[in-house]
Parts: C-alpha cells; sequence; structure tokens
C-alpha cells in the first residue's frame, strides 16, 4: 500500500524513532509498504518516520540510479560500525520535495542491522548507497538534511523551501 510521505516541517520528522523490538508480520507489512511508497515517489531511499512511523526501519534501492550498484536493502534497528573518508553529494528528499542541498558525509560505512527476517547483517557501504543510508539514518535520528548544514546556507535552502511549497500551494 502506497502511503503519503510527510514533509517538513512535521514534528515526526524531528524525533527519534524508536527501536523495533520483535520483527513480525506488522514490521514485515510496513517494509512491503515503505518499498511500495518509495517506489511510486521515484525515490532511493525511505525512513519509516517519513511515512509517519516512529520506528527504527529504512529502505534502499538504489538499482533506480544508473550510476550506483544495484542494491536494495531493509535495514532495522541500524547503526554505523565503522566509517571512513568524507565526500559532499547533492541530496535531495522526499519529505522536500523540490529542494536539493549539498551534504558532506562518510565516503563508506560498516553498517550492523536487522533485515526483515529478524537477523543480524553487517554491509559494507560505499559512495552513492552510503550516502544514502546515511541520509535514512539521520531521518531516524531525526536530524533533516537541512540540519546538517550552518549559518548562511542554512538560511538560504530553508527560503528556497519556503518559496517551492508557496508554489505549490498555489498550483493546488
Amino acid at each position: 500500500m502506497v502511503r503519503e510521505i510527510v514533509t517538513y516541517p512535521s514534528e515526526v520528522l524531528t524525533t527519534p524513532t524508536q527501536s523495533v523490538d520483535v520483527v513480525d508480520r506488522e514490521v514485515r507489512d510496513l517494509v512491503k509498504d515503505m518499498f511500495e511508497t518509495m517506489y511510486h515517489a521515484e525515490g532511493v531511499g525511505l525512513a519509516a518516520n517519513q511515512i509517519g512511523v516512529p520506528l527504527r526501519v529504512m529502505v534502499i534501492d538504489t538499482t533506480p540510479k544508473e550510476d550506483a550498484p544495484n542494491l536494495k536493502l531493509v535495514l532495522i534497528n541500524p547503526e554505523i560500525v565503522s566509517s571512513e573518508g568524507r565526500v559532499k553529494y547533492k541530496e535531495g528528499c522526499l519529505s522536500f520535495p523540490g529542494l536539493t542541498v549539498e551534504v558532506e558525509r562518510a565516503e563508506k560505512v560498516k553498517v550492523r542491522a536487522l533485515n526483515e527476517h529478524g537477523e543480524e547483517i553487517e554491509v559494507n557501504l560505499e559512495g552513492f548507497p552510503a550516502i544514502v543510508f546515511q541520509h535514512e539514518l539521520d531521518h531516524l535520528n531525526g536530524i533533516t538534511f537541512i540540519d546538517r548544514l550552518k549559518g548562511w546556507r542554512r538560511r538560504i535552502a530553508l527560503e528556497r523551501y519556503r518559496k517551492i511549497l508557496k508554489g505549490v500551494q498555489r498550483s493546488a
């Protein structure tokens, strides 16, 4: 089922999510809905709180991006075990429709999480998939990509977003 994507400044996006205690049918149904919602919105990653569910669940599928390796992941209660390098990348976000900003993140990350079967997994990500993962992990921690900007860069991005929202409201 395609769910509605929550947009900034909704409080659910700025509140840290809760750990999943048991990976059961309800969580697997959530994962299925998250993939359907992400694909419908033509995204490559989605955190559960972006559809209003405050749980530490994310889905990633970088396959739609031509320049990225094929990768489809379900990560529950994810955490970064290690990271290295730094890279800047111009990111977009389904919760900030129409806005892109340049964010600096780790180039490589080693991740530990549970999969949709409740099994612990470790995954090494680099390049675009690592960026997508860190973006979604920020969401689970109540951090948006705007929060990664400082000073005038943040003010300009927020002003651009306000103008985008006004344009959307006028055309609705």
